[in-house]
């Protein structure tokens, strides 16, 4: 059997590569120092970057090449570290031109001694940084602004946050005055049906409007950091404080229809006028936010050694990135627009929710948007 033929290699010119070139127009600059610190070599791209003729930088000191940043580094990391290691890798220099501007460069650096170990020679390589330089400074600068920005923010949302808790506790006492003057004319005067609706109507703002003064200072006490109080009882029946709730809305809404199914065995271990406020909150947002002609639909269950609540409205899906920011403060007016909250319903939701060592969710689809307040029976 005949083995395939193999051709010949084809003959190829190698040019011959000229060391002393190599060095002398190399894309970086080297530099001989003797023992002494002074310069015994430099190859001519070094002095091209420093605009001096080679001959001329002979036998000067490495010293009066620097900046005198550069000089401290040189004296207080390279060399130390060269007497230590016998090298150094990457250390920031400024070389100086005749006419005074700086060359940024990056230093690496042995020492060559003989076999006696004697120290000979100090050899760098030296490569421009100038484009380094510039990124690094503007990282710096951009870190600058950033932390600035931020320092900025945080000193206004503290500002913001001291007033609110002012704000709050400067409204209390009105809203008191008002609700009182209410209830006198309601309770001791005698009214026309008109007048009753009136101040029917007068009250049921007056409610709510004291609902917003309480989220804002539970707000502002999370934020300032006094965290929110609860007053925990170990034996509380829940089922007639989410009925007061209903009742409460249903009064204020007659024309919505709300459905209430509970199942709930025994008393809880919670705060009880904080579930009812986290109810509250729940049934006015689903009041609020949800379809004028579907149901509200209101469950309330204990499973599993967990108490759960949720409250589910018909209408139009909240969009996903919505559902990312429903929980946090203000975030009414990116989510939907609504004349009748601050945005912070389902923040202090979510608040009284964690000190009760529960959570709450969202699911919203085309057939219904359900918030689910889950809590344990036992708490630690």
């Amino acid at each position: 059997m005949k083995s395939p033929q193999q051709s010949a290699p084809l003959s190829e010119s190698v040019p011959t590569e000229d060391l002393a070139d190599l060095y002398e127009n190399a894309p970086c600059g080297y530099l001989s120092l003797s023992p002494h610190g002074r310069i015994v070599k430099v190859n001519t791209t070094l002095a091209n970057w420093l605009d001096t003729p080679a001959e001329r930088l002979l036998n000067r000191t490495i010293h009066e090449l620097l900046s005198v940043g550069g000089r401290i580094a040189y004296e207080t990391h390279l060399a130390p570290l060269l007497r230590m290691q016998g090298f150094v890798f990457e250390i920031a220099l400024d070389l100086v031109q005749r006419d005074g501007r700086k060359v940024p460069v990056l230093a690496n650096a042995t020492e060559r001694r003989d076999d006696s170990g004697h120290h000979i020679f100090t050899r760098l390589t030296l490569f421009k940084a100038v484009d380094r330089r510039t990124y690094e400074r503007s990282l710096l600068e951009a870190r600058i602004r950033a932390e600035t920005v931020a320092k900025a923010e945080q000193e206004t949302a503290a500002l913001r946050e001291q007033f609110i808790a002012v704000l709050g506790h400067d409204l209390r006492n009105p809203l008191a005055a008002l609700a009182a003057g209410v209830r006198m004319l309601t309770e001791r005067e005698a009214l026309s049906e008109r007048g009753i609706r009136v101040a029917k109507e007068m009250g049921s703002t007056v409610a709510r409007a004291s609902a917003l003064v309480d989220n804002l200072l539970d707000f502002a006490r999370g934020r300032l950091g006094e965290g929110l109080t609860l007053s925990r009882e170990s034996e509380v029946p829940i089922e007639p404080i989410l009925e007061q709730v209903v009742a409460e809305i249903q009064a204020v809404h007659p024309e919505r229809a709300i459905i209430t199914e509970f199942a709930i065995e025994g008393p809880i271990a919670c705060d009880p006028a904080r579930i009812g406020q986290l109810a509250a909150n729940l049934l006015s947002n689903a009041v609020t936010h949800g379809a004028a002609d579907a149901p509200i639909r209101v469950q309330a269950f204990t499973k599993d050694a967990h108490f759960v609540f949720s409250v589910a409205n018909g209408g139009d899906p909240i969009p996903l990135a919505a559902r990312e920011r429903l929980f946090q403060p203000f975030a009414r007016g990116d989510v939907r627009k609504s004349q009748n909250g601050l945005g912070l319903g389902l923040f202090i939701v979510s608040e009284i929710a964690r000190a009760h060592g529960g959570t709450v969710g969202v699911k919203s689809s085309d057939e219904e948007t359900r918030f689910t307040f889950t809590m344990p029976l036992e708490h630690e």
